[in-house]
Formats: structure tokens, C-alpha cells, sequence
């Protein structure tokens, strides 16, 4: 994977930030399946996107070597974290999976996407292989969600400022470092 900084975040900074926290909590606690949970945060998030008091200057704060990721929040019991990934003009991640459910919101600049299938190597002639099956521009707003299996994908920053996106996981990213499961290192179709 694409080297990336981890700023740990001690507590929520803001009041805006504090709110989506307990807004994620509730959602989360219902207990639902990881695809109704990644939807029903999703809801939660759209409102706080673009807000200019939902995240502090330091937390928008790039790498100039690689993306950065800020841990705002990870939940006492492990069931959620909230990252700020901030991307310079280019950074990106690697093809790659998570451990978890997931929901991006766009919250600066744009986001690019392009999300791939594993295709098995019986089904490949006898090497598996990424498919690309979509590419997306996701813009300041934009909001998506996912539960794995099927969530493989590259993301990077394709515009000309910084872009900040809000991700929110299913599992906590201060024990675990990263949310990435996998990362593929196969041969891609366009």
C-alpha cells in the first residue's frame, strides 16, 4: 500500500465533530447488518460535509510525501472509528480491500475511485486478475458506503487543491493502524 502518515486525534475537537460522533453511535448500535449500518452512517454524514467547523486546521493537515490519515474518534468498544484522509494533488492509496464496512464522505476538494473485481485464477486462465468495473469522481458532498466482500478499490486525490474526506470504519483504526485488509498486487484490465 502507498506509504501513509497516522496522526492520532485525542478527542473530538469541535462541537460539529462531537455531534456526528453520537449521531454514528446511535446508528451503529442498532446492531444492524454491515450494509444497513454503512447506509444509515451515511445518512449521518451528509449533513456535516463542507461545514467549515467540523474539523480544526490541524486536522486538515497534509504530507507532502503521502496521503495523511488524522484519527478523529475510535469508539471505546471497537465497533467504529472516524478518519480524516487528507490528499495532496496525485497521493493516492494502493488497489486495495478493508476490514470492515466503510462510508467516504467528501468533505474538500474531489476524491477519485476506480473500484476493480477479483477475478479467481480457475476463471482467469489459470492467473487471477483485476477487472475495473467503474471509475468515479466523487465531489465535495459525495458520499458512499460498503460492506466487504466487493469493495476493492484504489482512491486517489485527480484535482489541482487538497482533498479531505471523511471515512468512517467499522472497527477501530487506532489498534489496527490502517483499514486496509488487503492489498492487490495483480495484473488490472482497464
Amino acid at each position: 500500500m502507498t506509504a501513509t502518515t497516522t496522526t492520532p486525534s485525542a478527542a473530538p475537537t469541535t462541537q460539529r465533530l462531537q455531534g456526528l460522533i453520537e449521531d454514528v453511535r446511535e446508528a451503529v448500535g442498532r446492531g444492524l447488518p454491515p450494509d444497513v449500518t454503512a447506509y444509515l452512517v451515511g445518512e449521518k454524514l451528509t449533513p456535516h460535509l463542507g461545514a467549515d467547523d467540523l474539523l480544526t486546521d490541524a486536522q486538515c493537515e497534509p504530507d507532502p510525501e503521502h496521503y495523511r490519515q488524522h484519527v478523529l474518534h475510535a469508539e471505546r468498544d471497537g465497533s467504529f472509528s472516524v478518519v480524516a484522509l487528507v490528499w495532496l494533488p496525485g497521493q493516492g492509496t494502493s488497489v486495495h480491500d478493508h476490514v470492515s464496512w466503510c462510508v467516504t464522505g467528501v468533505h474538500q476538494g474531489e476524491e477519485h475511485e476506480r473500484r476493480y473485481r477479483l477475478l479467481p485464477a480457475e476463471a482467469a486462465g489459470g492467473s487471477a486478475r483485476l477487472v475495473a468495473t467503474e471509475d468515479v469522481v466523487n465531489p465535495l458532498g459525495a458520499v458512499c458506503g460498503f460492506a466487504p466482500p466487493g469493495d476493492i478499490h484504489r482512491v486517489w486525490n485527480g484535482c489541482d487543491t487538497v482533498a479531505v474526506s471523511l471515512h468512517i470504519y467499522g472497527a477501530d483504526i487506532s489498534r489496527l493502524g490502517s483499514s486496509v485488509r488487503r492489498v492487490y498486487d495483480l495484473p488490472a484490465d482497464a
